[in-house]
């Protein structure tokens, strides 16, 4: 009879808390809307920092990436197929590289750069009439096809009798064993742990590492931003920048290292490799990020653009003013003759 009491008192457990879940799911919708809503106003009326979604940001982040076609559609390992050849006039030529480029542009959308998801801790019942009825966890999970993920009904039966929500890392599996996702595995692979990336990043590898971890984990995962983290950590220690250039990942390296104040290397970068306006494109963003700097609020007073805009950044803000001038005492002549011509 204790058996019975039991299976019943977990089975009304899991249908009461459902039927609750369900109900709640159309008010959180709409307090979502609302709160959203709100915020969206709050933040225009108070002058908000910019957002990595805003389209002003996406824009110029976007164009310092680069289109650089050959490294985009660069050779890959797949199987093995006979080439194919074609004749083409010159019209039909420029179509398949305007068709080409427009493809490239998809290609390099850039992955969404967000903060780190607040931990599940909720329990929602306790019945110490299961405690110690087994040794193992049951896991209740709602596998209906047309709910989104996220939203999702799962929750966990402790040995000890309590009812809770299941965590993220518990989410994440379950999600994966009923809708796996091509490329995504139930045990991360060995390659994310930080003993493994040292010798990954040695061997110039990072933008598969990126790749790798956006099939493998959710963007707001404190795996992935772990990851993500170490990886720009690694190419600004080795001024590798170039790595991520013309591919998805190269906005995200920028705006990461936009919110720590440090893209001397990359404006140094940029400058070297001639690269002129992306760098002035790099230190508007920055002003737009930071516009309380002593450099923003000194070129905001002067209006300066272009190799003006460079200057002020390398006197105000910049720990490598020095490196900069000199990049751009070089490129001063070449810029005079552009602008002659």
């Amino acid at each position: 009879m204790a058996a019975v009491r039991a299976a019943r008192c977990l089975f009304r457990s899991f249908s009461q808390v459902k039927n609750v879940q369900q109900n709640k799911r159309i008010l959180l919708r709409c307090s979502v809307r609302t709160f959203c809503s709100e915020s969206e106003d709050s933040a225009h009326s108070h002058n908000a920092k910019p957002q990595f979604t805003d389209p002003v940001v996406q824009d110029i982040l976007s164009r310092i990436t680069g289109l650089d076609l050959e490294k985009v559609f660069r050779p890959i390992k797949q199987e093995l197929k006979l080439p194919e050849y074609k004749l083409m006039t010159d019209e039909q030529l420029n179509q398949a590289m305007k068709h080409a480029t427009e493809q490239a542009k998809k290609l390099l959308k850039m992955p969404p750069v967000l903060p780190e998801r607040k931990p599940i801790d909720d329990v929602l019942a306790e019945d110490p009439i299961l405690d110690g009825m087994d040794t193992a966890k049951y896991v209740f999970t709602d596998i209906t096809y047309n709910i989104p993920h996220r939203e999702r009904f799962i929750v966990v039966r402790e040995p000890n009798g309590t009812l809770r929500k299941a965590t993220w890392e518990e989410r994440d599996r379950l999600v994966q064993v009923y809708f796996p996702r091509e490329g995504r595995k139930l045990t991360p692979h060995h390659i994310f742990k930080d003993e493994n990336l040292k010798m990954v990043f040695s061997q110039d590898r990072h933008e598969d590492v990126l790749d790798l971890c956006l099939v493998q984990f959710e963007p707001d995962s404190s795996d992935y931003i772990r990851i993500h983290t170490a990886t720009y950590e690694d190419l600004e220690k080795h001024g590798k920048y170039d790595l991520l250039r013309s591919t998805r990942h190269f906005g995200g390296m920028a705006w990461y290292l936009l919110n720590a104040r440090r893209v001397d290397g990359l404006v140094v970068d940029m400058l070297k490799r001639e690269l002129l306006q992306d760098a002035v494109s790099l230190v508007s963003l920055f002003h737009m990020v930071h516009p309380h700097s002593e450099s923003a609020q000194e070129a905001a007073l002067q209006q300066a653009t272009g190799t003006d805009l460079l200057k002020i950044y390398a006197q105000k803000e910049s720990q490598r003013a020095g490196y900069i001038e000199l990049a751009l005492q070089a490129l001063e002549p070449a810029a005079e003759e552009s602008t002659a011509t």
